[in-house]
């Protein structure tokens, strides 16, 4: 199981939202990059970015931190927020994204995001469903919609998407545990899918559980930032 610390920023800045509301902002560093390189210090190989300003405006804003940390870090990293055409796509990569995640576009215009799927393929392309009682969430979390996670799920599995982030908005940043039962529901229909578990996780006691299930990653935040979880305890989920 991949272990992915996650780094969201606003105004250059590494913050952390609690349920996705900007309101609810905590910073934790000015310095993303030193952050990265702490990771990276203590063994970890993934990142997981987020653009937050870009996920708010509807257009990748924070490019420059993504280029900083894939020029001085050897870091994977998976890059979203603002992803919401094709110009926006080639700047993440281009700027060093390993992986991108697609969460608003993929709801709002799907026929596009299928042709990102089958242009740079399905291991470069990352499913973000993000949701709220089941149902999926966009813009940064800001805009609900009535579109069941299932049903999302079963669009983009047809069209051989390989990798999903699926974030429980509700347990975000709350450090209360992870949406089990959902990931469980989440595998056991779909068992092709690489799924990321994020949001809520708090102990080492709750990676384990997640690996368990066979969650293929896990993005932990706000629990490292709290030192509810140290970076040397994960050790023993490292590859």
């Amino acid at each position: 199981m991949r272990i992915i610390p996650a780094i969201d920023i606003i105004e250059g800045k590494c913050v952390r939202l609690t349920q996705g509301i900007y309101t609810e902002k905590t910073t934790y560093s000015d310095q993303p990059l030193e952050l990265a390189k702490q990771f990276e210090d203590n063994g970890l190989q993934y990142l997981h970015l987020v653009d937050l300003d870009g996920a708010r405006n509807g257009k990748v804003v924070n490019w420059k931190v993504l280029e900083k940390i894939a020029t001085h870090t050897h870091l994977k990293i998976d890059f979203g927020g603002g992803i919401c055409t094709n110009q926006d796509l080639q700047i993440a990569f281009q700027s060093g994204a390993n992986q991108v995640v697609v969460g608003s576009m993929a709801v709002k215009n799907p026929s596009v995001c299928y042709e990102w799927i089958a242009q740079y393929g399905s291991e470069k392309i990352i499913l973000g469903a993000d949701v709220r009682e089941e149902r999926v969430a966009i813009a940064g979390w800001q805009n609900q919609t009535e579109i069941l996670l299932t049903d999302f799920l079963k669009k983009y599995v047809e069209k051989r998407i390989q990798y999903v982030i699926c974030t429980d908005i509700s347990r975000d940043g709350l450090l209360q545990g992870t949406a089990k039962e959902l990931y469980q529901k989440i595998l056991q229909e779909f068992p092709m899918l690489k799924l990321i578990a994020s949001g809520g996780v708090n102990t080492i006691q709750e990676i384990e559980k997640l690996a368990q299930l066979g969650v293929e990653g896990v993005i932990i935040g706000k629990a490292i930032y709290e030192k509810k979880i140290q970076l040397k305890d994960l050790a023993s989920f490292l590859m």
